[in-house]
């Protein structure tokens, strides 16, 4: 019978769409990289998404952020987020928590119920704490490295951290692996050696920061990196597509299986 999956299917099969209607994937960080990414698993038939994000939609994040638009301005990304996927699938269970993921929350969660996990987040304590925590649970991790500061959305690789280069954050998350004993870790990241963006008061957040009040203030970080639309997406998709290539090919056969 057709349906909104019968393209997808068309390639790959009815066993794998049923495969996909099963599975429960987690996705941490609802920002330009893995709004992108969780629309995407939504299009595709996945059947239940764990949105995890403490952040409000910010006027800054219009330029990038699938979710973000006028009138999501002040809403939990993560519920922007799940109104975006009810209106795509209105048969995919999602479950949303407005919490920052550090190694202080990672008990807040039951990785073992993942099929798998997407690290969108841009902390190292929380990527780290991602990784060692799929990896104790058994759960398939794919994380994204620095997309900020990108112009060329063709210089994404897929690999393993080890063999990454040219990306700061890769160098920083390849030397923080080994002290703690990460053997592997699959990770997207981008060989283009990143842009330094420009000091322009006027348009500066660190003198007219326009985020919405309670929302985690990005004038904390050291720098605010550029960015445009089509890098943190592309960098999205190709983990998304990493997920489902995964789930469907059976790489990880022993954690697809129907989530409760």
């Amino acid at each position: 019978m057709l349906n909104q999956f019968s393209r997808t299917q068309l390639l790959f099969g009815p066993e794998a769409m049923e495969k996909l209607r099963q599975i429960r994937v987690a996705v941490f960080g609802i920002g330009g990289v893995g709004g992108y990414a969780v629309e995407a698993l939504a299009r595709s038939g996945v059947g239940a998404l764990d949105l995890i994000d403490d952040d409000r939609v910010c006027l800054t994040n219009l330029n990038r952020q699938l979710h973000a638009t006028h009138k999501t301005i002040g809403q939990y990304k993560v519920d922007a987020a799940e109104e975006r996927i009810r209106d795509i699938n209105p048969d995919c269970t999602v479950r949303t928590y407005k919490t920052f993921f550090l190694p202080d929350t990672r008990d807040l969660f039951d990785f073992s119920q993942y099929d798998y996990v997407l690290d969108a987040i841009d902390t190292v304590s929380g990527k780290l704490a991602l990784a060692e925590t799929a990896a104790a649970a058994g759960t398939p991790i794919i994380s994204s490295m620095g997309a900020g500061n990108k112009t060329d959305p063709t210089a994404f690789r897929v690999a393993d951290i080890y063999e990454t280069s040219v990306c700061p954050l890769a160098r920083v998350m390849r030397s923080e692996c080994r002290k703690r004993g990460i053997r592997s870790l699959k990770v997207v990241y981008s060989t283009e050696p990143p842009v330094r963006p420009s000091e322009d008061p006027s348009i500066s957040c660190r003198s007219g920061c326009v985020c919405p009040p309670g929302t985690r203030k990005c004038t904390v970080r050291r720098d605010i990196p550029g960015s445009t639309s089509f890098v943190p997406s592309v960098a999205g998709l190709i983990m998304a597509g990493e997920v489902i290539k995964d789930l469907v090919n059976g790489a990880h056969p022993s954690r697809i299986s129907p989530s409760t």
